[in-house]
């Protein structure tokens, strides 16, 4: 189990690395855009993608 959990974490650092990597530019302007966002509105965000993920992992799985 903690195998698994530690290779996901790692994962998730390659996938997040990439926009910054990728275009640093066009990264930099989202963060400050995000900033614009409501509390409330980027709670709803995050919500929508544990709930993605989650059925993405059950599909997977």
């Amino acid at each position: 189990m903690w195998q698994s959990l530690a290779t996901a974490m790692c994962l998730v650092l390659v996938i997040e690395g990439l926009m910054p990597f990728l275009a640093p530019g066009r990264w930099k302007r989202m963060l400050t855009g995000i900033t614009q966002i409501s509390d409330s509105q980027l709670r709803i965000i995050g919500l929508c993608s544990m709930v993605i993920g989650t059925l993405f992992l059950y599909l997977v799985r």
